[in-house]
């Protein structure tokens, strides 16, 4: 893909999200050179397993990139940015907010160099209020997004997700977004501008749904009391050897589909009553139903229905489901198997 040939990015970011996000920028055309510590290598690289020194996640989020090793505390390497950024015009970096500028490589001094710069600095917290300086993790930020505190089961503790949903969907994502944004507005006015990324922000913007009805005076949300969050049949179910299947039915068209694979077609006037008394009767005559078969007995029943019902699978069954294999999600690097891009340009 060569959507943004010609842009040309200084990624001085480690770990998961300014990586991720030059990855996917990398991957539509763009140019990236990620400015490497020569003494503090990224953590991620450290990983298992290990192939030639690097470890399969750094290798994912590094490909189709370029590498320099430059030591920021050296003058003769913040000489060496300064050179660069006449040429590389967009910067993402990923430090506490005025570590940059006491090294000499912050907005203010690049810009003084090239005007047309366009830098995206990704932190937890942002560069304003107080907890700019405070350090944190993808669980610290979706903790004060209040995601987490209506995205559990009611009276259970919060789960630790398998992925870092504020690091990707709020940092990278909205990194990418922003990024793009600037440079229509760089090639409309001539001007470059500074982006500051909050992944606490970010996260808290996901509250689309249930936050925009509790800004509106409606429900405050809370631990399955919404429609998407276990407060409807709209939820999980346990097959007979332990597996689960994910159901998510809402439209009467597919409840119908649903009850009449389950034999519960009596249940249609209930199933459309979303008060909480009817769905806890439905909830309770699905997850019997599917407790009385093997979780491929019920992959099979909807593998011809249209009732947006899913089987639950593995990693490993995902990437060998015959729609993701038919979607590429997966590419070989030389010998490497690799997560394709998530995008088709055409």
């Amino acid at each position: 893909m060569k959507a943004l040939q010609g842009l040309k990015i200084l990624d001085f970011s480690t770990l998961l999200p300014g990586p991720y996000a030059t990855m996917l920028l990398a991957n539509m055309g763009a140019t990236v050179l990620s400015v490497e510590s020569p003494t503090r290598p990224d953590l991620v690289k450290g990983l298992e397993p290990q192939i030639d020194g690097q470890s399969a996640a750094y290798r994912q989020l590094n490909q189709k990139k370029n590498h320099l090793a430059l030591d920021l505390k050296d003058p003769k390497s913040v000489a060496k940015v300064h050179q660069l950024v006449q040429e590389y015009n967009i910067i993402v970096e990923q430090f506490r907010p005025g570590v940059m500028s006491r090294l000499g490589v912050g907005y203010k001094e690049l810009k003084a160099i090239n005007p047309k710069i366009i830098y995206c600095s990704i932190t937890g917290y942002g560069q304003s209020g107080p907890y700019r300086d405070r350090a944190g993790h993808d669980i610290n930020y979706l903790a004060l997004s209040g995601l987490v505190h209506y995205s559990r089961r009611k009276g259970h503790a919060p789960v630790p997700q398998g992925m870092q949903i504020a690091d990707v969907a709020g940092g990278s994502h909205h990194a990418v977004m922003a990024i793009l944004a600037a440079v229509i507005h760089r090639q409309t006015t001539g001007e470059g501008q500074y982006i500051d990324i909050s992944m606490t922000d970010a996260a808290f913007a996901l509250n689309a749904m249930a936050g925009a009805t509790a800004l509106a005076g409606g429900e405050q949300p809370e631990a399955e009391t919404g429609w998407l969050n276990g407060g409807t049949f709209y939820d999980y179910y346990e097959t007979e050897d332990g597996r689960y299947m994910a159901v998510g039915s809402l439209e009467p068209q597919f409840q119908k589909s649903l009850l009449a694979c389950l034999n519960l077609e009596s249940l249609t006037e209930a199933c459309t009553d979303f008060r909480p008394k009817s769905q806890a009767k439905v909830k309770k005559a699905i997850a019997e139903a599917f407790l009385r078969h093997s979780f491929s007995h019920w992959c099979e029943v909807f593998s011809e229905v249209d009732a947006c019902v899913e089987p639950v699978l593995s990693f490993d069954e995902a990437q060998h489901h015959v729609q993701l294999v038919a979607r590429g999600v997966t590419q070989k690097q030389g010998e490497l198997k690799q997560l394709s891009p998530p995008f088709r340009l055409k």
